[in-house]
């Protein structure tokens, strides 16, 4: 059946929309079963979506409970309750004692896109910093402002413009704190005004780029710089949101706020759902109707994110995300440790958001994507699914679902660590 679908996929679905061979027919939690009856521990959750788990069963009996009431209205239409308590519920947990509001979208590249709206209608600017390595999305602001150029840049033409690009902090490769920071201030000297920059965008553990951490320090000397130059600061929490690193958001780690927070991925539990919350007066700067879409906010994401909320509080999951983070880099650790395992540069993590970085020697620190990718093939070929990532393609990212069973997390490294020693010894050989 496998190869039926491959081939029918090839002759039918769009070359660019890359895939794996597994053709999923059902899940659970952290195990997912293939057309086959293959079973899989799922350490990908849907690129960090499924945080709670494949089909948490309050989110599904939130979803069923709607679906009897209303699928869509659009909330242009016919606004609904639940769009405005859940609006209320993120102005609360977002980081900054101040007024927020909440706008609800489909995507995290959406949720982006209304965020640089917000920032340049605020300020009347036009001009936007990101940095390298880091993911914004697929859309076409979304590609600009993504630091990563194959696959998401190549090909498709110029940019918008008015995006640039600073250097995102990486001691392993050479970049210091000061360093990126040195950075900006040239590029402010020398290439832009910062009069002119409406706002300063940053993931604050990269996905895309690698599970880079941004240190809490250069979190807080980025809002020093914003408040300095009246430029909104934006975190882009998509994939380090929603209890994924230890908190309920990545910048919380930081003790500072950013002034909007674009969300997506976990916030709903499975269901296509994004958000951008922050300070009232920035949400607020578009006119009336310059926000929204069809299906923006919808009645049955917006129920599971309800219910994707009270699990994260009521099972403890940002506590769970660092007990899972602890063990995993723990595991990490020793096997980098061993004799002959130059090959790992780096083991780092925050939460549950966890990577291991592949080189082909720590002198140099090169990157080793054929490594990665057979490891990642030889996860697969044992029964774990594995992403990688990096603008090298040589770092293993980590995303178990923050409910995953002890045993299946102890199980699925056993897999990992002899993924890990069958690629090498092939190599080897």
């Amino acid at each position: 059946m496998t190869e039926t679908l491959a081939h029918r996929q090839t002759a039918a679905v769009a070359r660019g929309v890359a895939t794996r061979r597994i053709y999923a027919t059902r899940a659970e939690n952290a195990e997912l079963w293939d057309d086959q009856g293959r079973r899989y521990l799922d350490f990908a959750s849907g690129i960090a979506v499924n945080n709670t788990g494949h089909r948490h069963p309050r989110v599904m009996a939130a979803v069923a409970r709607q679906a009897e009431a209303f699928t869509h209205t659009c909330f242009h239409v016919a606004p609904y309750e639940g769009y405005i308590r859940l609006a209320e519920r993120l102005n609360a947990a977002t980081p900054g004692d101040f007024a927020k509001k909440t706008m609800l979208v489909t995507t995290g590249a959406e949720a982006v896109e209304n965020a640089i709206k917000m920032a340049r209608a605020h300020t009347g600017r036009s001009g936007v910093i990101a940095f390298s390595g880091a993911f914004h999305g697929r859309t076409l602001l979304g590609m600009a402002l993504t630091g990563k150029v194959a696959p998401y840049k190549k090909g498709f033409g110029a940019m918008p413009a008015e995006v640039l690009h600073a250097p995102f902090p990486n001691a392993l490769h050479g970049v210091t704190e000061a360093d990126a920071l040195a950075h900006l201030d040239r590029l402010f000297a020398s290439s832009v005004d910062p009069e002119r920059i409406a706002a300063i965008i940053i993931e604050p553990v990269q996905g895309e780029g690698g599970f880079n951490i941004a240190p809490a320090g250069f979190l807080r000397a980025l809002r020093a710089i914003c408040d300095r130059h009246g430029i909104v600061l934006i975190a882009d929490e998509v994939q380090a949101g929603m209890a994924r690193t230890g908190r309920m958001f990545g910048f919380d780690h930081s003790g500072v706020a950013p002034d909007l927070v674009t969300m997506a991925k976990g916030l709903a539990g499975g269901f296509p759902l994004s958000a951008v919350t922050g300070r009232a007066e920035v949400v607020d700067a578009p006119g009336a109707g310059g926000l929204g879409g069809t299906y923006a906010g919808n009645p049955l994401a917006v129920a599971a994110s309800h219910a994707v909320l009270d699990v994260i509080a009521d099972e403890g999951l940002c506590a769970r995300a660092e007990t899972i983070g602890a063990v995993i880099r723990a595991r990490l650790s020793q096997i980098a440790a061993r004799q002959g395992m130059e090959c790992i540069g780096d083991v780092r993590g925050l939460g549950a958001m966890n990577a291991l970085e592949l080189v082909t020697d720590r002198t140099t620190n090169a990157p080793d994507a054929a490594l990665t990718q057979a490891i990642v093939a030889e996860a697969e070929t044992r029964g774990l699914i594995l992403l990688s990532c990096g603008t090298r393609y040589n770092v293993l990212r980590l995303l178990p679902p923050l409910t995953i069973p002890m045993e299946h997390l102890h199980e699925a490294l056993d897999i990992l660590e002899a993924a890990i020693e069958a690629a090498t010894m092939k190599r080897v050989a």
